[in-house]
């Protein structure tokens, strides 16, 4: 969008906050970059220049402004809903990859080589992984330094930088003020026990939460997840530890708790929430596209805002989904939570009742089938799906390849088309993955005048958007899925 620059002119002129994140306003008197709803008077046309990331205006020698703070726009819409090389090198770069494993890392996650990923990259971006992992950092970094009283040499080394002689350099070159002067802007942040941080999640409006929450809360897993005083809670497995995290839904923002185990997941673990709620999601267009549709129309125009709910991590909410397989919600909360006392990873929790991290493919390996209180045909897909997961030849993360991974998926046993497109919407992301085998699916289906010979040719008219209408299909159901439980 940023080589339009009439239409991102009458964006910045309106101050249209939905495009923050689209591009960003580079000001050639000023040497400052901006989003695209900056509250300051917006520049004359011919002074300004779009940039596609905030890394690309960086590289180019532009500075944060400081009013509107570009660094904390909500991603791009477009990279949760492409599945092409670029769209997965930015999922990846967002989960830390770039920092623990370097861009050679990157490209043989994405199967491809150093340069071609570096080209691709840069091409779309105006930056290649470095520089916009190096961006990642420079937020991370101001997150710590508002938010928490810790040294500028901890900072340093939680944001990923390589010396404190960097840190200092960046924050500099990125936001025209030191760590220390960075700090002093800010009230001083309340007290929090260590490694606990209080954060904003910014979003596009509209969000409906219910839906959102409801159907985090109304599946959740007992041990792993919990409903706590208007709060979403769960726990999360990062790189460098196991963390909990609060989520609770604001006018704008989503408030989030976390509390880490290892500072450097920071960036990791706010990607991951993100992800969860969908919130880098351009609820206008997905809202747009689906009204148009006079049977739709009306459920749209009831809830907008509808977010897709995900998931933090793939191969966990695959191994739910086979859980979940012909029962109901509560028994397979039951299977899961037994899975989790016996293979878990126990954390330690003392505001609430999360006691374990959901176990990963590797704990899973070692299950012995004879324990699994299930239909021997379950047993054997669980299976199936944990040694693909646990080998690496079934990749459900941030990067993976939506196509192939539902061809692997496909390919196991006890795997129909229920199953791989739940895993599709949930742990890929896939905008338009479609579950028309779903009961409640279908009974909204009927309920809107339509036959099942009907109903296929019809849900053609709301790609690319359909997991979104699932979730106004299901709204139409008495299901807690389609509440946000009481506070």
């Amino acid at each position: 969008m940023h080589e339009d620059f009439e239409r991102c002119v009458r964006a910045v002129q309106a101050k249209d906050a939905r495009f923050d994140g689209w591009f960003f306003t580079a000001v050639l008197t000023t040497r400052i970059y901006c989003r695209a709803s900056c509250p300051v008077v917006p520049p004359k046309p011919e002074n300004m220049t779009f940039y596609p990331s905030a890394a690309a205006a960086q590289e180019a020698g532009f500075r944060a402004c400081k009013r509107c703070r570009p660094d904390a726009s909500p991603g791009s819409p477009q990279w949760n809903e492409r599945a092409d090389l670029v769209a997965r090198a930015m999922r990846l770069i967002a989960d830390g990859v770039v920092d623990t494993d370097g861009v050679s890392g990157l490209a043989a996650r994405l199967g491809y080589s150093v340069r071609q990923v570096e080209r691709h990259v840069r091409a779309e971006l105006g930056a290649g992984p470095l520089s916009l992992a190096r961006a990642q950092r420079a937020q991370t970094a101001r997150l710590l330094i508002e938010t928490t009283g810790l040294s500028m040499i901890d900072v340093s080394l939680a944001a990923g930088f390589g010396s404190v002689r960097t840190f200092n350099d960046t924050v500099r070159e990125v936001f025209a003020l030191s760590p220390t002067e960075l700090r002093a802007r800010v009230r001083t942040a309340p007290a929090t026990a260590p490694g606990t941080l209080n954060l904003r999640l910014p979003y596009r409006k509209p969000l409906f939460p219910d839906n959102l929450f409801g159907h985090l809360v109304a599946t959740g897993v007992p041990g792993v997840e919990e409903w706590r005083d208007g709060a979403y809670r769960r726990t999360l497995r990062l790189p460098h530890g196991p963390a909990v995290v609060a989520l609770k839904p604001g006018d704008g923002h989503i408030g989030c708790r976390l509390t880490l185990s290892d500072l450097r997941d920071l960036s990791t673990a706010i990607s991951r929430c993100r992800r969860l709620l969908d919130l880098d999601a351009d609820p206008v267009a997905v809202d747009d596209a689906l009204a148009a549709d006079k049977l739709l129309g009306p459920l749209v125009g009831a809830a907008p805002g509808r977010r897709v709910p995900r998931t933090v991590d793939g191969d966990e909410f695959a191994v739910r989904a086979v859980l979940g397989q012909q029962v109901s919600t509560a028994a397979a909360r039951t299977h899961a939570a037994r899975l989790v006392v016996a293979h878990g990873e126990p954390v330690d929790d003392p505001e609430g009742g999360l006691t374990h991290v959901f176990p990963d493919a590797a704990a899973l390996a070692e299950i012995d089938p004879e324990s699994l209180a299930m239909p021997q045909s379950r047993k054997r897909t669980l299976l199936g799906l944990v040694a693909e997961l646990n080998d690496g030849e079934l990749d459900l993360g941030a990067g993976s390849d939506w196509q192939r991974a539902r061809e692997r998926l496909h390919a196991l046993p006890g795997f129909g088309p229920w199953t791989v497109e739940s895993i599709a919407m949930r742990s890929l992301g896939d905008p338009d993955a479609f579950l028309p085998t779903d009961l409640g699916v279908k009974v909204a289906a009927k309920g809107l005048g339509l036959t099942p010979a009907e109903f296929a040719s019809h849900a053609e008219r709301w790609r690319p958007w359909r997991a979104y209408a699932v979730q106004h299909l299901w709204a139409t159901g008495d299901h807690p899925i389609n509440r946000l439980p009481a506070a």
